[in-house]
């Protein structure tokens, strides 16, 4: 194999200590926004997000204590569409079950707005954060709690006529939390790895224009697979490569409302879409072989493409099982590894900032 040459910067020297403090602390903030969806996947698959009818931004981090706040909830739950509908004669044992990870994820959420605000603070106070940076981790911290009030409204749209949510509220939920996780990790690169790698000839600008490309499918992917959520798509069509020996499910170009209506539909343009996302990565990666990169960078193109296949056979793995729970979590959080990578990627080829 040949490789084309190129001039690199000088990226083995560490960013300052004060710095790099910053960028480790948006990297823990991202790896908990990582688990955050996570949990947020869990309680959905377990049918708990409707089980808290209440929400109370301030005083909701404490859970019942008592037996009679415990039958207060409960109450307020059985007058849900999920109660009547669904689990009619529920136990307030079989309640608490659900019940928990449901507040877990709103506890959750809470403990991100803490470890990111109180921080933001002090590295403030301390002058670590100022200017430009400062403003945009204010712009993040608001997010969240534009995060918090939208997870809210998405509740609500289950609780007033049919016992599920939204898939529209829930994939702006989604998108939202992959935006906020984007840009933790990208800032939080730009301040461990401040160097640039220097783009030293047409292969290096196209490998990057193409990883773009990449990076624009995966977040188009997760939206497509937030449609399959909110719809609950994933448990029909259980095979593979064809639908029920079908290439396209039944009324696929009915209507125009199908690519977020119909189960069917929605199923088969995520395949669609994460199998073109999929193969572009392994194109981006095939381009990096020929590039003089740093070993930084070599080694996120190889992670890249092992989080692709890796993404691809737990999608696969989770249709043919019927959405088990466990695998269906490790599938959503595969998406996030993927993401990262992605974005990691297109970090080491971004062009330098003058020249």
């Amino acid at each position: 194999m040949t490789t084309a040459t190129a001039h690199l910067a000088d990226t083995s020297k560490p960013a300052p200590s004060s710095t790099r403090a910053v960028g480790l602390w948006l990297f823990a903030c991202a790896g908990m926004v990582l688990a955050m969806v996570v949990i947020g996947g869990v309680t959905r698959l377990t049918g708990s997000g409707l089980s808290m009818v209440e929400w109370r931004p301030v005083y909701g981090f404490l859970p019942p204590l008592s037996g009679e706040a415990w039958q207060r909830v409960f109450g307020l739950y059985r007058a849900t569409p999920q109660y009547l509908e669904v689990n009619a004669g529920m136990t307030l044992d079989a309640f608490r079950g659900i019940f928990w990870w449901e507040y877990f994820h709103r506890l959750w959420g809470r403990i991100i707005g803490l470890v990111f605000f109180l921080p933001f603070l002090w590295f403030l106070v301390r002058g670590r954060v100022r200017g430009a940076l400062a403003v945009k981790l204010l712009g993040i911290f608001i997010l969240g709690g534009a995060q918090g009030a939208l997870g809210w409204y998405m509740v609500k749209s289950g609780l007033v006529d049919i016992p599920e949510v939204s898939q529209y509220r829930l994939t702006a939920h989604l998108s939202l939390a992959f935006l906020i996780y984007a840009l933790l990790v990208w800032t939080g690169l730009s301040l461990v790895y401040p160097k640039r790698l220097s783009i030293g000839d047409g292969r290096h600008r196209q490998t990057r224009q193409l990883a773009l490309i990449a990076l624009g499918l995966v977040a188009i992917t997760v939206v497509s697979g937030a449609f399959v959520a909110g719809t609950d798509a994933g448990f029909i069509f259980n095979t593979f490569p064809l639908m029920e020996g079908r290439l396209l499910p039944p009324g696929y170009f009915e209507t125009l409302s199908a690519p977020f209506e119909d189960h069917g539909t929605i199923q088969f343009n995520h395949r669609l879409i994460a199998f073109t996302s999929f193969a572009l990565i392994v194109w981006v990666w095939w381009h990096s072989r020929w590039l003089a990169l740093i070993p930084r960078a070599r080694r996120a193109a190889n992670i890249l493409l092992a989080a692709a296949f890796l993404q691809v056979g737990l999608g696969v793995s989770t249709l043919l099982l019927v959405v088990p729970v466990h695998l269906a979590a490790c599938h959503q959080a595969g998406a996030m590894i993927l993401f990262t990578a992605t974005i990691w990627f297109v970090f080491e080829l971004r062009p330098p900032a003058s020249r």
